[in-house]
C-alpha cells in the first residue's frame, strides 16, 4: 500500500519541512532559491578565459601552419587536417568544442534567469520567517537549514521565485500587501506552523480586484455621464470634465500596469466621450432655447 503523507508539523526540521513549506503554497510563491550570481558570473569568467587561451593556442597553431605550403594545405582540407596525426591539434579542437558549447549554455542559462522575477516583499518576509521559526534577529529564532546554509536567504537581491506570473499590477500588491488577512485560508499540509505566516489565497484577491476594478470602471464613465447630464452650467461641464478625466488618468496609472502610451490614449479615448457626450448635451440645449426664444 502507499505510504501516506506526514501530518502537518510531523515533517523533521531541516530539508523535509522546508520543502513541505515550499510545496504547501498553492500559488507556488514560496518556490525561493539562491541565484548564486555571484558564482555564475565567475564560472562565465574561467569559461571566458579558458576559451580566450584556446584560441591563442589555435591561432599560434595555424601561425606554424602557414609557414610552408604543405601545412598550408592542412587549413582548407579538414579531412587532411583530421588525418595528420598530431594529437595535440586534434584534442586542442575537442576541448575547444566542449568548452564553447559549455560556455553557450551557462550564457543562455544565465539570460533565462535574469528574466525570472525575485519574490515580492511580503512572500519574502513570510518565508523568513518560517525558515528562522520566527522573526529573524530574535534571540530564540534559528534557522531550518545548518552550516553555510543557514544564510542562504539573507541577500534579498540573490534571491529568485519559480513562481512566474506576470507582475501584478499596483493594486493587486497593494491590496495583497495591507488587506491580505481578508483572503487568509487554512494553511495546508506541510505548512508552516509559525503564528506570524498566513496563507492568502492569490485567486480570491484576483477576484476581488476583477471585481472592484469593473465598478470603478462603471462608476467613472455612466458616473460622470450621469452628473454631467444633471449639471446645467457650461462652465461647471467643464471643469467636471477635466476632473473625471484627470480621476480617470490617475486610476489607470496607479491602479494597473499600463505603460506611458497606454495610460495617454485611454485617457484620451475617456475624454473624447465625454466631450462628444457633453457637445451633444450643449447642441440640444441651446436649440432649444433658441426655439423658445423664437415667437
Amino acid at each position: 500500500m502507499p505510504s501516506q503523507p506526514l501530518e502537518k508539523g510531523a515533517y523533521v526540521d531541516g530539508f523535509p519541512s522546508l520543502a513541505a513549506f515550499m510545496a504547501s503554497d498553492w500559488d507556488k510563491t514560496a518556490m525561493i532559491f539562491k541565484r548564486f550570481d555571484r558564482l555564475a558570473a565567475r564560472n562565465l569568467l574561467c569559461l571566458q578565459s579558458e576559451l580566450a587561451e584556446l584560441e591563442a593556442q589555435l591561432d599560434q597553431y595555424d601561425r606554424e601552419d602557414q609557414e610552408n605550403l604543405q601545412t598550408m594545405q592542412y587549413l582548407r582540407n579538414w579531412k587532411a587536417y583530421k588525418e595528420r596525426g598530431e594529437t595535440e591539434r586534434m584534442e586542442l579542437m575537442a576541448r575547444l568544442r566542449s568548452t564553447m558549447r559549455e560556455y553557450r549554455e551557462a550564457l543562455i542559462f544565465e539570460s533565462t534567469l535574469a528574466q525570472i522575477q525575485q519574490p515580492d516583499r511580503k512572500t519574502l518576509k513570510a518565508f523568513r520567517f518560517n525558515f528562522f521559526h520566527g522573526r529573524p534577529g530574535d534571540p530564540q529564532a534559528f534557522p531550518m537549514m545548518g552550516g553555510h546554509s543557514a544564510t542562504v536567504y539573507d541577500d534579498d537581491n540573490d534571491l529568485v521565485a519559480l513562481h512566474s506570473d506576470e507582475q501584478p499590477d499596483r493594486l493587486t500588491v497593494f491590496v495583497r500587501d495591507n488587506f491580505g488577512f481578508l483572503f487568509q485560508e487554512k494553511a495546508p499540509a506541510g505548512g508552516s506552523s509559525v503564528p506570524l505566516v498566513g496563507y492568502a489565497s492569490g485567486q480570491r484577491i484576483a477576484n476581488f480586484i476583477a471585481y472592484l476594478s469593473t465598478i470603478l470602471a462603471g462608476l467613472l464613465l455612466f458616473g460622470a455621464i450621469l452628473v454631467l447630464h444633471k449639471v446645467k452650467a457650461d462652465g461647471l461641464k467643464l471643469g467636471l470634465i477635466g476632473l473625471f478625466t484627470f480621476l480617470f488618468a490617475a486610476s489607470t496609472g496607479l491602479m494597473t500596469n499600463a505603460k506611458r502610451s497606454e495610460v495617454f490614449a485611454s485617457t484620451a479615448a475617456y475624454a473624447a466621450v465625454l466631450v462628444v457626450f457633453v457637445s451633444g448635451d450643449l447642441g440640444a440645449s441651446g436649440q432649444v432655447a433658441h426655439e423658445l426664444a423664437t415667437p
